[in-house]
């Protein structure tokens, strides 16, 4: 194991915690894990991490903690609660949270853990998903300060094949947030796509291959046309919930800021539609069974 590396510690080993940890063992890097249920670092401890009891013992050994968790209030819960990151925290460590938050709330915690233990925050969100975060080409969208960001760049390289600075602390969830607008409001158009090819007797599986190179084009028709058209549904590599928790976010954050974003609204609420039909935590690939006929 390479000394010269960083020493990182990583908490929330989900869908693409997992992946994403892998690959820093794989590249050396000293790894302490910490997850809210234990036994999904199992793998990785076999693989050479080690297991943290809390999130402040996260940074007792770590130059970086990196965090890919739920969601805003998870974060805070994670950065600010009993035995949280902030009792652990020292200055001179460095936060990366590759979750997907709201602005706002990002740029509130980055200052008062400062204020709490001088430990500095970079919002790095990701785009790929869990093919991405397997094969390292992830895209990060990174705020904070230019420094911290070279200082964390060679871990994120490990990680993604596109990491840009946006800005200060919060506007790499904001670039987040504009991502997952065109994400969600792709994916409800390709499903209406696919349902109508599906009624008027057009094979629905050869829609992607038909448009491959045109101006519809993009990776989520290329990847979740032939899903829906042939009904694939698992394994499941990302949720509705997540795009549903997303399109909130942006959309509570454009009122904040004035914006307009009225397609984005109606893309939420058919998503909140979907999700109450028992497919909050299936694949965004259901989409199409909104636009099924039923009958």
């Amino acid at each position: 194991m390479n000394s010269k590396l960083p020493s990182l510690g990583f908490a929330g080993i989900g869908l693409m915690g997992l992946p994403m940890c892998r690959r820093l063992l794989a590249a050396g890097y000293p790894l302490t894990v910490w997850n809210r249920s234990p036994d999904k670092c199992a793998a990785l401890v076999a693989a050479g991490a080690r297991l943290a009891s809390s999130p402040a013992e996260l940074c007792r050994d770590s130059d970086m903690v990196l965090l890919c968790l739920a969601d805003t209030a998870v974060v805070r819960e994670v950065v600010f609660g009993e035995q949280g990151i902030a009792q652990g925290g020292r200055s001179g460590q460095l936060l990366v949270d590759f979750s997907s938050l709201e602005p706002t709330a990002t740029r509130e915690m980055a200052a008062e853990l400062a204020a709490l233990c001088g430990m500095a925050w970079l919002d790095a969100p990701v785009s790929g998903g869990t093919p991405g975060a397997e094969a390292g080409t992830l895209a990060i969208m990174v705020g904070g300060e230019a420094a911290d960001l070279e200082r964390a760049r060679p871990v994120l390289q490990v990680l993604g094949q596109r990491v840009t600075h946006m800005g200060a602390v919060g506007a790499g969830q904001v670039t987040k947030a504009c991502n997952q607008m065109i994400v969600a409001c792709n994916a409800l158009v390709i499903a209406e796509v696919v349902a109508l090819a599906e009624q008027s007797g057009v094979d629905a599986t050869l829609i992607a291959e038909a448009l491959a190179g045109g101006f519809a084009d993009s990776r989520p028709l290329q990847i979740l046309a032939p899903q829906m058209a042939e009904s694939r549904f698992e394994p499941i590599k990302w949720h509705v919930r997540t795009l549903l928790k997303d399109l909130d976010g942006a959309v509570k954050f454009s009122r904040e800021q004035g914006s307009a974003t009225p397609l984005s609204g109606l893309a939420a609420q058919l998503m909140r539609l979907h999700a109450s039909q028992g497919y909050l935590q299936k694949d965004p690939a259901t989409l199409v069974e909104l636009y099924r006929s039923k009958g």
